[in-house]
């Protein structure tokens, strides 16, 4: 139940502990991971760039926004291991800041063009077959770059320092702006992740009826669509989904308390939404899997090679249970 308190109620503290051990510790394992598996998901992109397919433009772009996130992530380490102390000034503040909306936004826009292009090349394959080149493909990332750009730039105008400390460095904004930011937010949320997931969710959809009811359909085409289904599943259940639900909770929540207003649930909300700000990050050591099933050469080997491997243990197996011959028994 909500209740109204007295002014000098303190409105629940909020679990800083929790933030400054969980943050700190998922930052440093998606910046070793997420460096190492982007750096070789680049270097394979940059060494098969002559045999680049389209979809391959929008795998490089995701690897370009992991890294631009990722190397903030030290900062953002040394900001909340001591204590939320920000000691890197706040123009530099902002520009983190900034950088995790980028990679955000950008992994969800260039993830809705992979899931429109494997769309078109399974439903429509006749029609688009030589008309979408490179490019257009380049074309189209600029496209989302700037978009994306267009959301998060105002961002960068609201406050991130408290006004009784200019050490913080807040994720969102202060207590004076806060209602301001949540309806900036909820616009900002339906532009930039819910309209590209319902994109997402409608191409998937209508590829899944068209592999299941057409049999002609190469084998090797279904299992990369089921393979990208799954992990934009994962990405989206795992990374966005979370963050988005558990930021806007916690605005409202921090708007109630400003008001007056408690509930015994707002201390595990702001845990919640910390939990979502750590599984959002997970994206950038999660995107470079999109090198695997977006990588048509790659596949081709990989089916050749699982191909070469059944074969070989067909033969090993065939030739220790032959039959012994006459001059083995002899």
């Amino acid at each position: 139940m909500i209740v109204t308190v007295p002014d000098n109620f303190s409105c629940g503290e909020i679990n800083l502990g929790f933030t400054h051990t969980f943050l700190p510790t998922v930052f440093v394992i998606v910046f070793i991971f997420g460096t190492v598996f982007n750096v070789w998901g680049l270097r394979s992109v940059y060494k098969g760039w002559k045999k680049m397919g389209n979809i391959n433009v929008f795998v490089l772009n995701l690897g370009i926004a992991d890294l631009l996130y990722v190397f903030t992530l030290p900062f953002l380490v040394a900001y909340y291991a001591q204590q939320s102390t920000w000691t890197f000034g706040p123009t530099f503040c902002k520009v983190t800041r900034f950088c995790f909306n980028l990679n955000l936004y950008g992994s969800i826009g260039f993830l809705t063009c992979i899931s429109i292009y494997r769309y078109l090349g399974i439903v429509h394959p006749m029609k688009v077959m030589g008309k979408i080149s490179t490019r257009h493909s380049i074309v189209i990332s600029a496209t989302v770059w700037l978009l994306v750009l267009i959301q998060i730039l105002p961002d960068m105008f609201f406050e991130k320092n408290s006004t009784n400390s200019s050490l913080s460095c807040y994720d969102t904004t202060d207590d004076r702006l806060i209602e301001r930011y949540l309806s900036y937010s909820l616009g900002w949320t339906i532009t930039g992740f819910a309209v590209p997931l319902l994109i997402i969710v409608a191409c998937y959809g209508h590829v899944v009826v068209v592999l299941a009811t057409n049999a002609n359909v190469n084998t090797l085409l279904k299992q990369r669509c089921l393979k990208l289904v799954i992990i934009l599943t994962m990405l989206f259940a795992i990374c966005f989904i979370p963050y988005h639900v558990f930021r806007y909770l916690n605005l409202q929540s921090r708007i109630l308390k400003l008001q007056g207003i408690c509930h015994a649930n707002f201390r595990k909300v702001y845990v919640a939404h910390q939990i979502g700000r750590g599984l959002a990050c997970l994206n950038s050591a999660m995107n470079p899997v999109m090198y695997l099933v977006g990588n048509d050469d790659f596949l081709m080997r990989l089916h050749h090679f699982n191909k070469q491997a059944r074969m070989s243990l067909a033969c090993f197996t065939a030739v220790i249970y032959r039959k012994p011959s006459e001059t083995d028994v002899s």
